[in-house]
């Protein structure tokens, strides 16, 4: 299973930051790689068990995920179990960090394994620095979105 690990410091108040990513369905409002995003039907507003469709920014793919660890102001995982991206597996986690009264650190890490077995394997060295690009503008927007109320377009 392969790793991207990404950071950022954003000068809002760690609530504030939360809030933004505890609205799970509407994460395209500051995701760059996604045209739209919603809750699923059988989806919970928040929390564990949430569950959203993200339409990625090409046109054509889709991913569907779900919210598998919930720890208040503190953490977020959440399942990619099903989609149009080529991968097998998928999970991300959002740490979050009060470093101040108005400053936060996000940590975000992916794991993921590819399909298609050793073509799979052997995309890894492309797939990392473009899933490490995509994490950074999506932590890039929240900050412009919690910091400057930007609502943040598709690339």
């Amino acid at each position: 299973m392969a790793n991207v690990t990404v950071y950022r410091t954003i000068y809002a108040s760690l609530e504030k930051v939360w809030e933004s990513w505890d609205d799970f369905g509407n994460i395209y409002q500051f995701n760059p790689n996604l045209t739209h995003s919603h809750l699923l039907e059988d989806s919970l507003p928040k929390g564990q068990g949430a569950k959203r469709q993200c339409d990625l920014n090409d046109g054509k793919n889709w991913i569907r995920e779900e919210v598998v660890e919930y720890i208040p102001y503190q953490q977020m995982t959440f399942n990619i179990y099903e989609g149009t991206m080529p991968l097998k597996s998928a999970k991300a986690t959002l740490r979050f960090r009060k470093v101040m009264a108005k400053r936060t650190e996000i940590i975000m890490s992916m794991d993921f394994e590819p399909r298609m077995g050793l073509l799979g394997k052997l995309m890894l060295p492309m797939m990392k620095p473009k899933f490490t690009e995509m994490l950074n503008a999506l932590l890039e927007g929240n900050d412009a979105y919690v910091t400057q109320g930007q609502v943040v377009t598709a690339a």
